[in-house]
């Protein structure tokens, strides 16, 4: 799969060993920033995930901020994003099965390398469910965001 990794300032010290766990699973990663330590706005790293999602040219996202919310936020004002926090394995899988989430933000703050490389490998193994259910409530999310 073709992914896109970003972080800003507070979750660049996680975002190699997330780069390096994904490589290690056998996926392409595109790196979008930030590339060291000094301050970014996440709004920024956000769009460029979200742009690379949303133009096709990979499959899903993964952004690393302090908490992991403001970058939810960010690339969620995006059109066709669905972005979702996930610190625990139960999301990070059910996110992508029953919502179709597209990106997964995470928080540098709240979770260590060990927790991350579960929750990406969680996120990344799970697939969109074949439910109606599922699949009639998203529909309802891409009206939604037809209509903003």
């Amino acid at each position: 799969m073709r992914l896109v990794i970003g972080s800003d300032h507070a979750g660049w010290s996680l975002k190699q060993a997330v780069v390096e766990h994904v490589r290690s699973l056998g996926h392409e990663v595109t790196d979008v920033g930030s590339h060291d330590d000094k301050p970014v706005d996440f709004p920024d790293i956000a769009r460029a995930v979200a742009q690379k999602v949303t133009s096709g040219e990979v499959a899903r996202g993964i952004m690393v901020c302090g908490t992991g919310v403001g970058a939810a936020i960010a690339a969620n004002k995006m059109k066709g994003i669905r972005a979702a926090v996930c610190h625990d394995v139960h999301s990070a899988h059910q996110c992508v099965e029953h919502d179709d989430v597209n990106v997964m933000c995470i928080g540098a703050q709240i979770v260590g390398a060990w927790l991350a490389k579960d929750l990406i490998s969680s996120f990344l193994a799970a697939e969109f469910s074949t439910e109606e259910e599922f699949r009639r409530r998203v529909q309802k999310l891409h009206a939604m965001d037809a209509e903003a």
